[in-house]
């Protein structure tokens, strides 16, 4: 068994804890009620459900922590600020309500304004990808590490397409038209969560998104550097929350779509 701190534990027993009420509910799709929070941005009964059971474990465990939430915003926490949990009990939504199963639970803790721990969990299959800064990247008990290619006609990369009210589409073609030609393949499942996890393991060899917000990627930066990745913004640097964009991969991959990237964008 690999030996890691308590936070894991928490948020390993904060997603499971919520995860059989959302494979509930994924089987009775049609019979979901789900109100719109923007255009094309739908929020279900599943979301808050899932949330709170998430809190109430992460909230008892610590309660003097704040907390960043996809649904519940930001709560301030009674350490002045000092650590909280960043989370998102339901990465990929749009798939959750089309019936489509590839969605995950994202619980990141933060100290000091720095990401420590993260923790990415698929309800569907029960695979949990998680990191802790310094102690490497992992699938349950077997350690992760990014794809060994090197040459971009060898990788599958993954990316998120703009759609209604959310992204630049302009950019977005002018980028893949960059890529496409020097790449294996492309792919667009709908969870920045997972893609990010999904570097990590090797299962993607790289991977760039736009319009992304801290809770879709805090956990799986982590998770990527931890792996042995490289995570930047599309200006190369470590800015990836505030300009809300981000290029991911091993060295040679990830250095190589930014110049990719960079030259689109010119």
């Amino acid at each position: 068994m690999v030996a890691h701190s308590s936070l894991i534990t928490i948020m390993e027993k904060a997603a499971r804890k919520a995860a059989p009420k959302l494979r509930r509910d994924f089987g009775e799709v049609d019979a979901l009620q789900v109100s719109r929070k923007g255009p094309a941005d739908f929020v279900s009964n599943a979301d808050r459900a899932a949330e709170a059971t998430i809190v109430e474990t992460l909230a008892h465990a610590r309660p003097d922590w704040g907390l960043l939430l996809e649904e519940g915003g930001i709560t301030e926490g009674k350490d002045g600020g000092r650590a909280r949990w960043i989370v998102d009990p339901l990465d990929g939504t749009t798939n959750f309500l089309h019936g489509m199963p590839h969605f995950a639970i994202s619980i990141a803790a933060e100290i000091d304004g720095e990401v420590v721990a993260g923790l990415i969990h698929q309800p569907l299959t029960g695979e949990s990808f998680w990191a802790e800064k310094g102690a490497g990247a992992w699938l349950s008990d077997r350690r992760l590490r990014v794809s060994a290619r090197r040459d971009l006609a060898d990788c599958v990369i993954a990316t998120g397409i703009p759609f209604r009210g959310h992204g630049d589409g302009a950019q977005f073609q002018a980028v893949l038209g960059a890529v496409i030609p020097e790449v294996a393949g492309v792919r667009r499942f709908g969870s920045a969560a997972l893609d990010l996890a999904w570097v990590a393991a090797g299962r993607f060899d790289g991977y760039w998104e736009t319009a992304l917000s801290h809770w879709d990627v805090a956990a799986g930066i982590l998770i990527v550097k931890e792996a042995g990745g490289f995570v930047s913004d599309f200006r190369g640097q470590d800015n990836m929350v505030a300009r809300r964009e981000i290029i991911a991969g091993n060295n040679f991959v990830q250095s190589k779509l930014h110049k990719l990237l960079a030259g689109a964008l010119r």
